[in-house]
């Protein structure tokens, strides 16, 4: 799929096709993801396979960028605050032609631009080094202000985890974007229910969710991630909203999404797949690909 750029946004009448074509994107975006799992035997593919169709919308539809011109002051900025998705990132980068197919045989490998956890300096397209949750929105927060304050009407989208609603820092920074008003910040919320220390809610609970968002005086949607009219839909709406607030949008995902013997493992927070599964993997998805796609 050619990415959004600039010059580029799809007719009101193109619906039907632009569902389709972001369907294909999902699923390439998820076959990159295992293909750079299978280099190392392991990785966080259960997120990867979740997000898929989050990414899918922001790279392919909703995000303003130039694929060879990485640090274009047009651009939106996409920070990966859950700096260990980075897996997911690279696969929707490659996607969007920010980084060549060809490089995801290197991923975590010494002197790769693609290592395991997300870093700045290596990575075209990766806006921030993550990886100490919570610390993302923070930053989204002085990047949007920036953003305004030199006239820049780029839009700052901030992915991060459920895991990260853990911490003191997201709040506080919910709270400051909200109180400068910055009606071009959008936060994604990955709520796939799993942490490193078993389920989400059990570690620590945060619902109602999309009530804590909205005292904070944020806009709030939450709908299925993994429902890709839904997601275009949530994207849409956001960015359509006319009052000076940010915006936040709660995805609830299956981790594993698209290879059910992966969806259905107790335990997918960071997976290590035997060797001949990875085909396997690959196989489930491709044989349920969208219509048209190449393999």
């Amino acid at each position: 799929m050619t990415p959004i750029t600039e010059a580029r946004r799809p007719a009101a009448d193109t619906r039907q096709n632009l569902h389709a074509e972001l369907a294909r994107s999902a699923y390439r975006i998820r076959r990159f993801a295992l293909r750079m799992g299978e280099v190392q035997g392991q990785g966080y593919i259960g997120q990867a396979l979740g997000l898929s169709d989050v990414l899918a919308v922001a790279f392919c539809h909703a995000m303003q960028f130039r694929p060879g011109e990485p640090e274009w002051e047009g651009r939106d900025r996409f920070l990966l605050s859950h700096g260990h998705y980075a897996i997911a990132l690279y696969a929707a980068l490659i996607e969007a032609g920010i980084i060549d197919e060809t490089e995801l045989e290197t991923y975590g490998s010494d002197d790769s631009r693609l290592p395991m956890s997300g870093m700045a300096t290596y990575t075209p397209g990766m806006e921030i080094s993550g990886g100490s949750l919570g610390q993302g929105l923070s930053i989204a927060v002085g990047m949007a202000l920036g953003l305004r304050a030199k006239g820049n009407p780029a839009w700052v989208y901030n992915s991060m985890s459920d895991g990260e609603l853990d911490e003191g820092s997201t709040w506080e920074a919910a709270m400051g974007a909200a109180h400068h008003q910055l009606g071009n910040l959008i936060t994604l919320v990955d709520i796939n229910q799993q942490q490193a220390d078993g389920p989400s809610q059990r570690i620590l609970g945060f619902e109602p969710l999309a009530d804590k968002w909205l005292s904070f005086g944020w806009h709030v949607q939450r709908v299925n991630g993994n429902d890709l009219a839904a997601v275009i839909e949530a994207f849409d709406r956001a960015r359509a909203v006319t009052e000076p607030v940010p915006r936040v949008i709660l995805f609830d995902t299956l981790m594993g999404k698209g290879v059910p013997f992966l969806e259905q493992r107790e335990k997918n927070h960071f997976i290590r797949v035997e060797q001949p599964e990875w085909q396997e993997a690959i196989a489930v998805l491709d044989a349920a690909q969208p219509a048209g796609d190449r393999a």
